[in-house]
């Protein structure tokens, strides 16, 4: 199965926004307006659905936001579609997409992360269809750290090219910013220092690989199903093996570490030459942290596992293209993440 790279966006192309799971509040509406502003000041016009409404855990009925979902990915006047942030239950829409619409339509950019996971990889791995695990809509206006990109650039980036990334050695300490007190914000507070760790050993690691990956919370609930077949997806897309990539929203250590295991018995790292693991404010436990959670769920792979990669939950955002080609670099002088469209 070859990868499906939307082709790039450029101004005049229209954005579809929508809710495939949790929608906005009215205190965050302001928030929203400056998101979407944001988009049509670099040029786009922007589509905002009917599924956005914020007053409970999800945006409409499952069959009203998988038909918008279909629709907006499927119209050939909408160049890329993304949700104002994730939720929790977008795994409902997933039996009630056309899929069959979704393999023949010309390919349209999904962009998201957390919950949009459930979405985000299925697509990838069903229909070839890239799409970007990075930063929601809401977290658009944010400015940028230099070594990283923003989602709009890598959509508008021309097919076949590639990009790197370098951590900027910096993070957000746990919390968020509040959106309904301050909807213009604009600054991430990134004071906390840290680097990648790798977890498996020591020494240098290069490794390359299809990318594909998500959240743990949330992929690990498909494993076993159709939607989460990545030995199926390396076979025709990969034969060369991934770089799979995994991240922790909040769910504490034994969670996490279970979650992991089942993933891995179900085969989801089986083609894995690497693991990319982002950094999290995940509890851990008494007797087991995060990182020990990872390594006692990933060890028997034998494959470098580096921790505290910015594709998390914790700002900043190194966005990642699922069925892009990546290359990993960690030294002890050195980290990036290069991805080429191809």
């Amino acid at each position: 199965m070859p990868i499906r790279f939307p082709r790039p966006l450029r101004p005049g192309d229209r954005i579809g926004v929508t809710s495939p799971s949790s929608g906005v509040a009215q205190e965050h509406r302001p928030r929203l307006d400056l998101a979407v502003r944001d988009l049509e000041d670099r040029g786009y016009e922007v589509v905002v659905g009917r599924c956005m409404d914020g007053a409970g855990h999800i945006s409409a009925p499952a069959a009203d936001r998988a038909d918008e979902l279909t629709w907006m990915l499927t119209d050939p006047a909408i160049r890329a579609v993304v949700p104002p942030w994730g939720g929790e239950t977008a795994i409902d829409l997933l039996p009630l997409l056309d899929w069959d619409r979704l393999r023949e339509a010309e390919p349209t950019w999904l962009v998201g992360y957390s919950d949009t996971s459930t979405l985000l990889t299925p697509l990838t791995l069903l229909t070839g269809t890239a799409t970007v695990h990075g930063t929601n809509l809401m977290d658009t206006p944010y400015r940028v750290p230099e070594g990283l990109w923003s989602w709009p650039d890598i959509v508008e980036a021309p097919r076949g090219s590639g990009f790197t990334q370098t951590p900027p050695g910096r993070h957000r300490a746990p919390g968020f910013d509040d959106f309904a007190a301050f909807p213009g914000i604009r600054e991430h507070t990134l004071d906390r220092a840290g680097a990648w760790t790798r977890l498996d050993g020591t020494g240098d690691v290069v490794a390359e690989g299809r990318l594909i990956g998500g959240c743990v919370e949330t992929l690990c609930n498909l494993t076993g199903t159709p939607y989460l077949d990545v030995t199926a997806f390396a076979d025709g897309a990969a034969p060369d093996g991934l770089l799979v990539y995994v991240e922790a929203g909040g769910d504490d250590a034994f969670t996490i570490c279970r979650n992991l295991h089942g993933m891995r018995l179900a085969g989801f790292f089986d083609r894995a030459n690497a693991v990319l693991v982002a950094r999290t404010h995940a509890p851990g436990n008494r007797s087991l942290s995060q990182h020990e959670a990872v390594m006692d769920a990933l060890g028997p792979l034998g494959v470098p596992v580096i921790a505290d990669v910015e594709c998390g939950h914790v700002a900043p955002h190194m966005p990642l293209v699922n069925g892009a080609h990546g290359r990993v670099v960690h030294t002890s002088g050195r980290s990036e993440l290069t991805q080429t469209l191809r």
